[in-house]
């Protein structure tokens, strides 16, 4: 990554294994916080009004715990999950900037397909992609990395006898590293090893730098010494090709630069856990002004020849500098009302070419199933779900004893509404990521369930019992199709950008459309769970039908206000970034 000053700033990505790991120790978090409330949620039972919710509001959480645990982690926490933590792993932006809530939520949301499909398309993508990416990486345009804290420290350099003249280093850089990395390896050899590899060289060695001892180990040892300190004097600097041309070896530099690194170091760290807000508004000036000090440093670093340790060391000041300092800010509070009743639905607006799309390819293959089973009836029984089949025989006897449509008994029916919004969110999901696949996932998905649709109305319109579905139907219908359509409206967004970029790459026009198309997600969430609600108390009630076309008209109103409230979002915000072309 380039930072805003011209110096480029290497991250290492995180591979399958790691990353694998780290959801294994995510997965077993979850595990461990929702089995024992869903143990104790058993034992409430269902006979209480407690016990009932409970057992929806459980269910609930067990239906979005993977998404919501990961979007609030990553999105809050700096890209980093509990998980993640233990295995040294952050996301962050494709940029290197910290991962946005908003880009948390789209990489997560792709989440649900992808478990359901085993996980399959994101170990495919991620083998293939020279970024290590899954589908979630792709929409949202982040990255994986290593990302190891505590590992920020180098090992102290000795200063005391830096005064004392001792003459011009008598190894080359290349011989000096080769002894180092020797010498910091050596306990890991095997004994053989050590004494061939430490007598071959000392008797390199020797020639140039007298022994004062038998013992290769020792000779070696004190020859290291010897070179730190004099290449920490002032005889350090040494002639290089051409008139009048010096460079500076890389242990002086590291030396007379190591205190003001840690200093930063030590800044940076309070920063990265509470953000600018940890330095007083006078301490910021300088710290900029040290940021942009340890960027020209990693510059002469690399120009030195400094060792790949210190380079990668200064490289997370650097990416800790640049987060801290060039960052969004941060809103004092999430405020849930203005997205909710704001920036969501005026996504919707905006989109809605891409909704009218979706909803054709809904609707149309509904009235040809519709139309088909009307015309040719025998071809039920090869077409149609046999549920729905036994349903309709016994729709005249069900209606005779007043049983509507999937009624259920009252202590079940929060449970119900709980997984009816679990499911209807699932379906919607597969429809949104299915434009990461060029959109034709999310065209089968629409053709498929306004087909069924179709299907079923012409099943039970043959039994003259059209009427006893509608019924079932009327109270939640509105606002559930309506998030079925705005799911395949937000596909087809992500299709576009894979498929018509334009003008820009496709890796940036899938992040431009997803920002719009997840707040399109966040109105189907809004919906669906209305209409979860109202199908699973309402609906699967012995409610009078009335009643149900009474909700189904006031949801048409609420669903015309709400769509009224994000033209007037973006009436009030004509340069928000909900409009994109």
């Amino acid at each position: 990554m380039e930072t805003p000053e011209h110096v480029e700033v290497r991250f290492e990505l995180a591979g399958l294994g790691s990353r694998a790991a780290a959801a294994i120790a995510d997965l077993a978090l979850i595990s461990a916080i929702l089995i024992p409330l869903n143990i104790g949620t058993e034992m409430l039972g269902l006979e209480s009004m407690l016990g009932r919710w409970a057992s929806a509001l459980i269910y609930l959480l067990m239906g979005f715990a993977l998404i919501g645990y990961y979007v609030l982690f990553e999105g809050l926490n700096g890209g980093r999950t509990p998980g993640k933590i233990l295995l040294g792993l952050r996301v962050v932006m494709d940029t290197g900037r910290p991962i946005t809530l908003t880009a948390a939520a789209l990489r997560n949301l792709i989440r649900g397909p992808e478990y359901a499909s085993l996980l399959l398309p994101a170990v495919l993508t991620m083998v293939l992609h020279r970024g290590n990416k899954r589908l979630g990486d792709l929409a949202a345009g982040t990255i994986v990395v290593r990302d190891h804290p505590t590992e920020w420290k180098l090992a102290p350099v000795r200063t005391d006898e830096e005064a004392v003249e001792v003459g011009p280093p008598e190894l080359s850089e290349a011989e000096f590293r080769l002894l180092d990395r020797l010498l910091a390896r050596l306990s890991d050899l095997a004994p053989e090893v050590q004494i061939r590899m430490t007598v071959e060289l000392a008797q390199r060695f020797e020639t140039r730098v007298p022994r004062r001892t038998t013992d290769p180990e020792e000779y070696l040892v004190a020859l290291y010494e010897d070179e730190r300190r004099k290449r920490r004097s002032r005889f350090a600097t040494r002639a290089a090709s051409g008139a009048g041309r010096t460079t500076v070896t890389a242990e002086r530099f590291v030396a007379r630069k190591q205190e003001a690194w840690e200093g930063f170091r030590r800044v940076a760290s309070r920063i990265e856990r509470a953000g600018l807000r940890a330095l007083a508004a006078a301490e910021i000036p300088g710290f900029a002004a040290r940021y942009r000090e340890i960027t020209a440093d990693l510059a002469r670093a690399r120009t030195y020849g400094v060792s790949p340790e210190v380079v990668a060391y200064l490289e997370r000041l650097v990416a800790a500098g640049h987060n801290a300092l060039y960052r969004a800010p941060a809103a004092r509070r999430l405020a849930v009302p203005r997205y909710v009743l704001g920036a969501f639905p005026a996504a919707v607006v905006e989109s809605w070419r891409y909704v009218l799309v979706a909803f054709l390819l809904f609707v149309v293959p509904a009235a040809v199933g519709y139309a088909i089973l009307r015309e040719q009836p025998d071809l039920a029984q090869e077409i149609a779900p046999p549920v729905m089949l036994s349903r309709a025989e016994q729709a005249a006897e069900r209606q005779a004893h007043g049983i509507g449509y999937a009624q259920a008994e009252n202590e079940e029916r929060p449970v119900l509404a709980s997984w009816i919004i679990t499911n209807n969110v699932m379906v919607c999901l597969s429809a949104f990521a299915g434009g990461l696949l060029a959109g034709l996932l999310t065209v089968v998905s629409l053709v498929y369930n306004g087909l069924l649709l179709g299907v079923g109305f012409g099943v039970f319109a043959n039994y003259r019992a059209a009427g006893y579905l509608a019924t079932f139907i009327a109270g939640h219908g509105v606002l559930e199709l309506t998030a079925i359509f705005i799911s395949g409206g937000a596909g087809f967004r992500l299709a576009r950008a894979l498929i018509a970029p334009g003008d820009l790459t496709r890796r940036d026009a899938l992040v431009v459309q997803g920002v719009v198309a997840v707040r399109m997600i966040g109105a189907v969430v809004c919906l669906l769970a209305v209409a979860g609600s109202i199908e699973g108390l309402l609906s699967a009630s012995d409610a009078a039908p009335a009643l149900k076309y009474a909700v189904s008209a006031a949801s048409a109103i609420l669903l015309a206000s709400y769509f009224a409230s994000g033209w007037a979002y973006l009436k009030r915000n004509p340069y928000s970034d909900i409009r994109r072309p």
